[in-house]
């Protein structure tokens, strides 16, 4: 699992930073969360290709959702015919008229779905759980869930009980279980008598423009990676309020208190050009690794064992 950060700028863009832009490469998927300005731009720079299976929309902001318009004009123009779908809250529907109707020359399906707060949205082997967040409008977060793997497959105890190498591996690690003769005797070996327990998948937790949220969903807890509304320094605390963001410590204790693996402070307002105070407000309430990703930067989610 691959996230490139195309866009970290609070709403007002700089040289350095874009309006917000998310992408998730998860397997042969990717996803976009939030498509600020110039996410077309971004994503040449970084060489991704424009094979963008979904478009999530936090909230109707327009650093938020500004680059859909002219990344979808670069895929037709590009020759795409695969469908492509937007999430959105509320008016999504008429977000995706207005699209057809300003670039009627689009040659795939654009289609919509509204965001529900907690309802998941399934894909092959993950889900993608919108939560509803404090931004002053109707707003969301996005939780990535993989599926659990399967325990880890115990090749000595499988020969004990008699099963030879080859075939039948396969089909125990897949869940079958298997019929073999031991001593002439029919036996049944089933996938628990060889298998570890269940291992988790990997998760992320991305949480749009937001205030500190007082309850968190069950599913954000224990995140590989949370992406965080850090839009001002701590001393900034009073602006922040007002205008419905958190801080870098807000942020800090949030990352504390889901037990995230590491913490990307994004959403930069412009007043800053400097990192040092943002990391030195986290690091106060978070004592894991915490990111401060400039445009264009790209991590990788790795399986914890």
């Amino acid at each position: 699992m691959h996230v490139h950060f195309l866009g970290t700028a609070g709403a007002l863009p700089t040289p350095q930073r874009n309006p917000s832009c998310i992408m998730v490469r998860r397997g042969s998927d990717t996803l976009l969360f939030d498509c600020g300005e110039g996410a077309q731009q971004q994503m040449m720079r970084v060489r991704t290709g424009f094979t963008v299976d979904a478009i999530f929309i936090s909230h109707w902001h327009a650093d938020h959702y500004l680059g859909i318009f002219g990344l979808l004009e670069t895929m037709g123009f590009n020759g795409r015919r695969d469908p492509i779908r937007l999430y959105g809250p509320r008016r999504i529907y008429e977000m995706v008229s207005i699209i057809r109707q300003l670039n009627p020359g689009i040659s795939f399906p654009i289609e919509a779905a509204e965001l529900r707060d907690g309802e998941a949205i399934l894909f092959d082997g993950y889900r993608v759980i919108p939560f509803a967040t404090r931004h002053g409008c109707e707003s969301y977060g996005f939780i990535l869930e993989e599926d659990q793997r399967p325990g880890r497959f115990d090749r000595e105890e499988a020969i004990s009980l008699g099963v030879p190498p080859g075939p039948f591996f396969g089909r125990l690690q897949r869940g079958d279980s298997i019929s073999i003769l031991v001593d002439g005797e029919e036996m049944t070996i089933t996938p628990d008598q060889v298998m570890g327990p269940a291992r988790p998948g990997r998760k992320l937790v991305y949480t749009g423009d937001t205030r500190p949220l007082r309850i968190w969903p069950d599913a954000a807890y224990r995140a590989d990676l949370l992406i965080h509304d850090a839009t001002f320094d701590d001393a900034e605390s009073a602006r922040a309020d007002e205008v419905f963001h958190s801080t870098a410590g807000m942020a800090g204790l949030a990352a504390r208190d889901t037990g995230a693996e590491r913490l990307a402070l994004v959403h930069i307002s412009s007043r800053y050009t400097q990192t040092a105070t943002h990391i030195q407000d986290a690091k106060r309430h978070y004592q894991g690794e915490i990111l401060f990703p400039n445009d264009c930067t790209m991590i990788e989610i790795p399986f914890k064992d």
